[in-house]
């Protein structure tokens, strides 16, 4: 915990694809930014959930991984020497008299802002976890809810429960370099794009992938956070253990606005409703952008949020920089500082 007051021109409560560009939009105008998340690495649900997943809607990559993506616009932001101070959630937000903003987070950061971005995608989210005994004494180790590096799970055998895009998706990319993947879901159908279960149909007949229909999780088996084996029970409680070294639970993510919700902002369905030419919220030097941001006609792709950060950006430059006229340049022409 930190009892120093920081100071600088905008702080970005988000560190995923929309917040780390918004960093680069202030630094082309020169201001800086101080970035909080409250996960432990930036790139938001890039990295947390999809890291090695092509994204094909992304202007000049045909294909891009998630990860890749989030370090390029990580270098892209560097420039402008940005603050991050990862693995903190804010809790309050507070106006100043001056007109500006302090932020403090759950472990004592404090900084104060002239403006602030609100670029928190759907607001905090954690995974939905199965109810089974003992799960806790497992998870990080050989109980995971995402799939970082496809390499760690190589020779391995790994069991994975779900019925959605994620379990498929993964199963399918598993099969390539796991010793053994099994699919565990309570019924034969799943909620998964067409294709991408044609491809496990295929892995299931060539005997890569197991399907293990219909049968849902009802225990762990291993010691000191090693698993050896998975139960599974079916729909007339008949049980079997199913060898295995990861557990890969995909039951979707429970998301909450968390202390966002008391802010006192304009909420409609969970969103921040913003202005769409300038993503002003109802709280004055406040601004939001990506996913939390909610306006008609809204189209929830990384891109909208890549043109909101710009436009938000330009919002800002009056409060930063009062009484000194913006004269737009395009990169072309005015470069990057330090490049």
């Amino acid at each position: 915990m930190s009892d120093t007051l920081q100071s600088t021109d905008v702080v970005i409560i988000g560190a995923g694809p929309a917040g780390l560009f918004a960093i680069f939009e202030c630094g082309m105008l020169r201001m800086k930014c101080h970035v909080v998340d409250s996960l432990d690495a930036i790139g938001g649900q890039c990295t947390a959930l999809y890291p090695e997943k092509p994204i094909y809607d992304i202007p000049g990559h045909p294909a891009i991984d998630a990860a890749d993506l989030i370090a390029n616009l990580e270098r892209q932001a560097a420039p402008f020497s940005p603050v991050y101070h990862l693995g903190q959630q804010v809790q309050v937000l507070q106006p100043l008299d001056n007109g500006g903003w302090r932020l403090e987070t759950g472990d004592g950061t404090r900084i104060e802002a002239r403006a602030v971005i609100i670029a928190a995608g759907c607001g905090a989210f954690g995974p939905n976890r199965p109810p089974l005994e003992g799960l806790a004494n497992y998870e990080g180790r050989s109980v995971h809810y995402l799939v970082r590096r496809r390499q760690d799970h190589a020779g391995k055998r790994v069991v994975i429960a779900g019925g959605g895009d994620s379990a498929v998706d993964w199963a399918v990319s598993l099969a390539e370099v796991a010793q053994r993947v099994m699919l565990v879901h309570r019924r034969a159908k799943f909620r998964a794009a067409p294709e991408s279960v044609k491809r496990l149909e295929e892995l299931t007949k060539t005997g890569q992938v197991e399907l293990v229909v219909p049968y849902q999780l009802a225990g762990l088996e291993g010691a000191d956070g090693q698993l050896t084996g998975v139960r599974v029970v079916d729909l007339d409680g008949r049980e079997r253990v199913l060898e295995a070294d990861i557990l890969l639970p995909f039951f979707g993510l429970a998301m909450t606005l968390g202390p966002l919700a008391d802010w006192g902002l304009n909420l409609d369905r969970n969103l921040i409703a913003v202005d769409a030419t300038s993503g002003a919220t109802s709280a004055p030097g406040v601004f939001a952008i990506g996913d939390i941001a909610g306006y008609p006609g809204k189209l929830k792709l990384i891109l909208s949020g890549f043109a909101e950060a710009a436009q938000v950006a330009h919002a800002i430059f009056p409060l930063v920089h009062p009484g000194e006229a913006l004269h737009f340049e395009y990169s072309t022409t005015k470069g990057v500082p330090g490049t």
